[in-house]
């Protein structure tokens, strides 16, 4: 089986597992919630931006009074949405008290960019003509060392970004007092940005993937080598794109709301041979050859943040 933790540059163990909370339907986040975390799961991701943070905070409490879990044995992730990067304190304070939790254990920079603070909407503003309303000049090494000072109030035991691209990852670095304990990407065998990988492998960033099926829908479900390896495993492509991730030294988000299959997604976990991770590699690297990448995930910001596969 693949291993079970990873550890982080802070010295905490991170699972190599998580449930991922973005796009659950609401109303159905709190159940999920509490029965990943009573049947195996140790690791939640979720986000002030997902605005479903109170009910994973019920989802929370539910376990906990179950009886199955303490609150010291989860690892719990939020991150501080863009209209909050330069608050972010009061950001972590917000997803906080949703969550019903002291601390969280990472926080992450979600995107790196600003979106006006004081705008129309607190998660999406927008300017008259309904584009998103960016405040231009922003630099995100400044919510950096916001992020830096949370650690010495105790509400989070460690520091991370999200969406950052190789380049962006080259002007935080220089400044930063803290090295991110993590960055979280879109990453499957589509979109494999082996470029940020290596970068955050050297520098001691872990990576965190997300949307490892390829988003809604699941498209790199049907890709090729992956039906080809789920058939020599006798296991589902599902199952083979989320143990793509322990080889490369990474965690991998897995979402859903159904019982059968938070279970499934944890239980079904294999460890890919030498020759499956070289078809799947031989996969991305054509993939990229041939500027063919499948990024799902890409809001419309209208900011350039550096990806080879967005220029």
């Amino acid at each position: 089986m693949p291993p079970k933790h990873f550890t982080l540059n802070t010295g905490a163990k991170i699972p190599s597992i998580g449930l991922g909370t973005w796009q659950s339907p609401p109303g159905q986040v709190a159940s999920a919630v509490s029965y990943a975390l009573q049947n195996g799961y140790t690791l939640i991701d979720g986000a002030y931006c997902y605005a479903n943070e109170d009910e994973v905070g019920q989802g929370l409490a539910e376990a906990f009074s179950a009886g199955k879990v303490k609150r010291e044995d989860i690892f719990v992730v939020s991150k501080v949405w863009t209209t909050y990067n330069t608050r972010v304190e009061e950001g972590l304070d917000k997803s906080l008290k949703s969550l019903g939790l002291d601390y969280v254990d990472l926080f992450l920079v979600h995107w790196p960019l600003l979106m006006n603070p004081e705008g129309n909407h607190d998660r999406f503003p927008t300017k008259p003509d309904g584009s998103r309303d960016i405040i231009q000049g922003y630099n995100h090494v400044d919510t950096w060392k916001q992020m830096e000072a949370l650690l010495k109030t105790g509400k989070t035991k460690a520091i991370g970004v999200s969406n950052y691209s190789k380049l962006y990852l080259e002007q935080l670095l220089p400044h930063a007092t803290v090295i991110p304990a993590v960055n979280q990407i879109e990453n499957h065998p589509g979109l494999p940005q082996q470029e940020i990988v290596d970068l955050c492998k050297e520098k001691g960033i872990h990576i965190m993937a997300y949307s490892p099926l390829g988003s809604t829908g699941g498209p790199l479900l049907s890709a090729e080598p992956v039906v080809k390896i789920a058939e020599k495993h006798g296991v589902k492509p599902s199952s083979v794109l989320l143990s793509y991730h322990a080889p490369r030294g990474s965690t991998v988000l897995a979402k859903s709301v159904t019982p059968e299959r938070i279970k499934e997604n944890i239980e079904s976990l294999i460890d890919l041979d030498e020759e499956d991770q070289a078809e799947l590699k031989a996969y991305s690297d054509k993939l990229v050859a041939e500027k063919k990448w499948q990024r799902f995930v890409y809001p419309p910001f209208g900011v350039n943040f550096g990806f080879p596969d967005k220029q």
